[in-house]
């Protein structure tokens, strides 16, 4: 093909001698299959085509992008602030007490009773009305009379009735004289209550609950122990977590494919045996078989066994993939054992967040204080009822919004930083990287592409929230064709918007581009590459995953064998198991969206290598070769011969 029509020429020519272009051009021509040209508008300027051409790391100043979606983040976090802490100062501090206004009929409005205490002397009529039904309730039908003595206050004589645990005594003696006073007096009717009847049940479980109130030594211990296991447990676990993750990751870059094929049985083996076990524990357990019938117990083994034979059936279908996808976890796993830094930046990055989160809260919770106190009418009487501000409302709609999109802005900033500084260490000359990579970069997404990152974490912000909206119409059955309708367009939006955004901020992490001109840039890159923008290597993800699920598994079942074994923590142990899988299964979560992140970038780094016609990592270029040009392709090794200069 000559070279003058070729609209995918390689950069090389631009940058090495005639010489060295002819003599490394066969190469450059035999690695990859033969394709038909795109073919170029006329109308399209040579300048973008050389643009295009001129892809790669920008190591110099960056200019700001995307500047009116920066200004309307910041408005939107300005405007959250400054009116949660108008909320917090004109908050009303009698929230909480509407119980203490009474209606005034003089002023027409709610009054605020000051002295709480006053209502319950005996100068107030309607307290003294509630004394006499009080006193007249406990002298009657021969029970045992609390308020005898004249001198004492309805306060003590409540607080002798309801004070189970220093007055066990008088209610087990009451118990006693209940019967003994209505045989003795016969001016009163005979309550007296049978031994078997329910009532009988009712007051001996209310004077056994009062005795273990009084006593409560064995509840506070099993609660104790219990309590101080999770916090032990949880506490190792996440100590344990961090030497764990770098012990994953270390085996995952030296012994890949070991770890992958000795871990693919387990995905299988560790769903099987927790589905037996709870099936079995659950028929041997009297209280789990009351609690759930057999009909519904088989239902569940069976839609369980269901779902392990789809993920059977999901590994099978991609058997061909595996070994493929083997070697590019060992990449990325290499790269990322180069920049371990990225493992404290990410998880303070995360903190950060929370820490953003922290007055927003607090200016929601005043925000709800915002009101007042006013009467209100039902059935001819007046009452006090509590009347919110209408602005509340608006400012938590506010507030929600903006935490969603700092959520979202956060998860793009860390990608970016992901991508940024893997970048960094691709297009160096040696497997280290620069020194500075983490600082640059995060003085990259936080200055001049902070308004890209804002962009980026607004569009997905929005995606999510129709997303969430297209689900719930879903699951509720909506009929109708216009509702059909709708949510095949949002489908088709929401797919258009995935494949736009798959390798847009690893690309504007690279370049410093602006969103729509990264985004068009990379569509364009990895179009003349053959490179698929629709194509994702999804197997590896499910890999990982897949490891996730299994690593963490085996250490809930360890972890619930020696709380059994050692503490005996009895049926307690799987609450707390449970909680040690959560935790782990988090922080691996978390490992492998880095590792799946840093597969992204190398997978742009390498298409921009090829489009330069260098290479810059040898193995990658051994690797990613090998990935199926579009989903039709049936990926795997063939002879293909890696880009060599």
């Amino acid at each position: 093909m000559d070279d003058s029509e070729d609209p995918n020429k390689l950069a090389s020519t631009l940058h090495e001698p005639p010489t060295a272009a002819a003599a490394t051009q066969p190469l450059l021509q035999k690695p990859y299959p033969t394709f038909e040209p795109a073919i170029t508008s006329a109308s399209e300027p040579e300048e973008d085509q050389t643009q295009y051409l001129q892809i790669s790391y920008n190591y110099g100043p960056r200019s700001i992008k995307d500047i009116p979606f920066l200004v309307l983040f910041c408005l939107l976090v300005l405007c959250t602030f400054g009116f949660g802490i108008f909320a917090s100062v004109h908050r009303n501090p009698h929230r909480s007490q509407v119980s203490s206004f009474i209606y005034n009929t003089t002023s027409s409005s709610c009054t605020f009773v000051k002295d709480i205490r006053s209502p319950f002397s005996s100068n107030s009529s309607r307290w003294s009305l509630f004394y006499e039904s009080l006193s007249d309730s406990s002298t009657s039908y021969g029970r045992p009379t609390f308020l005898n003595n004249s001198n004492s206050s309805p306060l003590d004589g409540l607080h002798g009735n309801y004070s189970f645990s220093t007055h066990l005594t008088s209610l087990n003696s009451s118990k006693s004289s209940l019967s003994k006073g209505t045989s003795e007096n016969s001016s009163y009717p005979d309550n007296s209550v049978p031994l078997d009847s329910p009532k009988s049940t009712f007051l001996s479980g209310l004077i056994d609950y009062a005795s273990l109130l009084g006593n409560p030594a064995s509840l506070k211990s099993r609660k104790s122990s219990l309590v101080k296991s999770l916090i032990w447990t949880l506490v190792i676990t996440l100590i344990v977590s961090v030497p764990f993750v770098l012990l994953v990751l270390l085996f995952l870059k030296h012994y890949t494919k070991q770890l992958v094929y000795a871990s693919l049985p387990f995905f299988v083996i560790v769903p099987i045996f927790i589905n037996v076990y709870w099936f079995v524990a659950c028929a041997l357990s009297s209280r789990c078989s009351d609690a759930f019938p057999l009909g519904y117990r088989i239902v569940v083994l069976i839609f369980v066994f269901l779902v392990i034979a789809v993920i059977v059936w999901i590994f099978v279908s991609n058997w061909h993939r595996i070994e493929l996808t083997v070697r590019i976890i060992g990449v990325a796993s290499n790269a990322l054992w180069s920049n371990l830094g990225l493992f404290g930046v990410l998880p303070a990055l995360t903190l950060g967040l929370f820490v953003y989160y922290v007055p927003i809260v607090v200016f929601l919770i005043f925000a709800i204080r915002n009101g007042k106190i006013v009467p209100k009418e039902e059935h001819g009487e007046y009452h006090c009822v509590w009347k919110q501000d209408g602005w509340v409302p608006a400012y938590y709609t506010l507030a929600i919004l903006t935490m969603l999109w700092s959520a979202t802005v956060m998860i793009e900033g860390q990608v970016y930083v992901i991508s940024g500084t893997i970048a960094q260490w691709y297009f160096s000359k040696n497997d280290l990287g620069p020194k500075h990579g983490i600082r640059s970069s995060l003085r990259n997404a936080f200055g001049p592409s902070s308004g890209t990152i804002c962009f980026s974490g607004l569009l997905i912000c929005v995606v999510r929230v129709v997303r969430s909206v297209v689900d719930n119409a879903r699951r509720e059955d909506a009929s109708g064709i216009v509702n059909l309708i709708l949510r095949c367009c949002a489908n088709a939006l929401l797919s258009a918007f995935d494949f736009l955004n798959k390798f847009t901020i690893n690309f504007t992490a690279i370049t410093g581009e602006a969103y729509c001109s990264a985004a068009r840039m990379t569509y364009e890159l990895l179009k003349r590459n053959l490179l698929s923008t629709v194509f994702v290597e999804v197997v590896s993800t499910r890999i990982l995953a897949g490891i996730v699920l299994v690593l963490s598994a085996i250490y809930a079942i360890v972890v619930c064998v020696l709380l059994k074994a050692a503490v005996h923590l009895g049926d307690d142990a799987y609450f707390v198991a449970l909680m040690a899988w959560i935790l782990l299964i988090v922080i691996l979560g978390f490992f492998a969206h880095v590792l799946d992140n840093v597969i992204e970038t190398v997978y742009v780094c390498y298409a921009i290598d090829r489009d330069r016609g260098e290479v810059y990592k040898q193995d990658v270029h051994e690797v990613y070769v090998h990935l199926p040009i579009s989903r039709s392709h049936r990926a795997g090794f063939v002879s293909r011969t890696p880009l060599v200069v």
